[in-house]
């Protein structure tokens, strides 16, 4: 359980992102965002940093033996790729008319989404 008192930071990438990978062996590759933690500033990105564990038979791997799947990256050594220009920025919040907060790329100055 959390202490109360602990803020947890808000990032500007979110699940669903394309993002761009700055360091690393998997540098210069582009994925889709799968889960953000927030907690400790951690991303995992499809197909990019595979990990390989050596897992025991149980109820969850029926099979066993070596499982790959992704594992965390810093959320510093990511960047946002944006869909309407197709590069990699760093993304801006923007408050709407209504009120409402949006993401904005910061090289085209164009709203990535809202929410």
């Amino acid at each position: 359980m959390q202490d109360p008192k602990v803020v947890v930071p808000k990032f500007k990438v979110r699940k669903g992102d394309t993002v761009v990978i700055m360091i690393g062996k998997d540098r210069g590759k582009t994925g889709k965002v799968l889960e953000v933690e927030r907690a400790k500033g951690r991303v995992f990105v499809e197909k990019l940093n595979i990990i390989k564990r050596h897992m025991k038979p149980s109820q969850r791997h029926r099979q066993g033996g070596i499982i790959e799947k992704e594992g965390p990256i810093n959320l510093s050594n990511v960047k946002l790729v944006c869909p309407n220009c197709g590069k990699f920025s760093r993304a801006g919040m923007r408050r709407m008319e209504d009120g409402q907060n949006v993401r904005y790329c910061k090289k085209c100055s164009e709203i990535i989404d809202h929410g």
